[in-house]
């Protein structure tokens, strides 16, 4: 390919990332522009540019369908009832109020991507803590890193967690039982830290709590009937995997919004045009662009040569490597969001185990569906905490960090960049160090 190509391809890649961190455009229209500017330049095809959208079109398929099954219910008022329940049951008690923040916010980012459950309940802390007295920028603080951290409790709690793992094939099972225990050692670490990232909350003796107005969840019927499908999709988020016709994590999330809006449409608690109207199609259409200039980097060989690189730098020292990676992807991804970042990274690290000759060239095939040598794996699964507890560092380090902003913002207080960052380096750097012992201890010493 030619050498124009590349750097047109590289610069254009940058070049958005900047547009991204500085928000001087909104990050689908600068993805946008971007995947358009390699076309009209013939550096891909059209066709081309929808063939690298398509390969990812599992990661594309859980967002969209996540996001449809979490909006038909969002009228039951679930969510807010949920938040109300936390503050009640923190019976005054500021650390109790803080751990319910985590209480609430744990389970839900375990299966649902964190930023789309930020967008949920962020918006219900600032009226709750008004009317209790209590600054709500800590809280709403906390509940980013909650959601960060939770996302690597599961396969699918976490855009960049899915597509690295659905990169190296691995079943929602066996994540479950190689790397849930590291998502709650970082849920832990943040816990663990409460007293003195916000001691005035902690140490806060609230008064009139039980006298809060609960909300009343609208629907019931609907709900329990809900309530069967999100355990139906849970269910099979474990097990279609090993199925005798095994059933993506992506088809049973499309399969439960389906069924959500067959619910939503027949008890006529809203409508479909509604639904999907509110969709975020704007983080779908995003993602779809960085997957095409990730296309552009792969095909002029960009990425080819930064794997040579790679190779150059570690040789076969997959531990070494391992560290390097959780704490390189940790740092970028605190200032760089972590979707485009693993999409680069993930192709980049395939073509780096290609050079050294842990694996042959067939991995790097779009429907390649066989196994990795277990002896690599830690290479990925460093990435995985690195791109996610880094984004705990910085404002812009992930999406659920910038609607927290927004949700500050229109309840009359900002969270600065500066604000954030002198919470958020205490935290990321504590979890990544967690996360590394967990690495060297999990594949490394005991190799389990």
């Amino acid at each position: 390919m030619e050498n124009w190509q590349a750097i047109v391809a590289a610069t254009t890649f940058l070049v958005v990332i900047g547009l991204i961190m500085t928000e001087w455009v909104h990050l689908m229209i600068a993805a946008f522009l971007g995947a358009l500017l390699l076309v009209l330049l013939n550096i891909m095809t059209l066709s081309e540019a929808i063939a690298y959208i398509g390969r990812s079109h599992d990661t594309l398929g859980l967002f969209f369908g996540v996001m449809i099954l979490v909006r038909a219910f969002e009228p039951t008022k679930i969510f807010d009832y949920l938040a109300t329940q936390i503050v009640i049951l923190s019976k005054g008690q500021g650390k109790r109020l803080l751990l319910g923040v985590v209480g609430i916010t744990t389970p839900i980012c375990a299966v649902l991507p964190n930023a789309t459950t930020v967008m949920l309940l962020a918006p219900l802390l600032p009226p709750m803590a008004e009317e209790i007295g209590v600054n709500f920028v800590p809280l709403l603080i906390l509940m980013v890193f909650v959601a960060n951290s939770a996302g690597l409790l599961t396969l699918v709690g976490d855009p960049a967690t899915f597509i690295v793992g659905d990169a190296i094939n691995i079943s929602f099972m066996d994540y479950l039982l190689r790397l849930s225990l590291g998502g709650a050692i970082a849920v832990g670490t943040v816990v663990v830290m409460l007293p003195w990232l916000f001691p005035k909350i902690w140490k806060l003796q609230l008064a009139n709590v039980e006298q809060l107005p609960c909300p009343e969840i609208n629907h019931p019927r609907v709900l329990a009937v809900g309530a069967l499908i999100v355990t139906f999709v849970l269910t099979f988020f474990v097990v279609g995997d090993s199925l005798p016709i095994p059933i993506s994590p992506a088809t049973v999330a499309l399969l439960g919004a389906a069924m959500a809006l067959l619910l939503s449409h027949h008890s006529k608690i809203d409508t479909v045009n509604h639904i999907l109207r509110d969709v975020d199609w704007s983080t779908l259409i995003f993602f779809m662009c960085v997957f095409v200039l990730i296309g552009g980097l792969e095909k002029t060989g960009v990425i080819a040569g930064l794997s040579g690189v790679l190779a150059i730098l570690l040789g076969k020292n997959i531990f070494l490597g391992s560290l390097v990676l959780l704490f390189f992807v940790g740092i970028i991804s605190s200032v760089v969001p972590n979707i485009p970042l693993v999409v680069a990274m993930v192709p980049l690290l395939k073509q780096y185990l290609v050079n050294v000759g842990f694996v042959g060239n067939e991995v790097l095939s779009a429907d390649y569906s066989g196994t990795f040598p277990p002896e690599v794996l830690p290479l990925f699964y460093a990435m995985m905490f690195g791109a996610t507890l880094g984004g705990n560092g910085t404002l812009v380090g992930a999406s659920s960090n910038i609607v927290a902003a927004g949700v500050a913002e229109l309840h009359g207080k900002r969270i600065s960049f500066r604000t954030f960052l002198r919470f958020g380096i205490l935290v990321a750097g504590a979890q990544l160090i967690t996360s590394a012992l967990y690495i060297v201890v999990r594949f490394f010493i005991l190799r389990i």
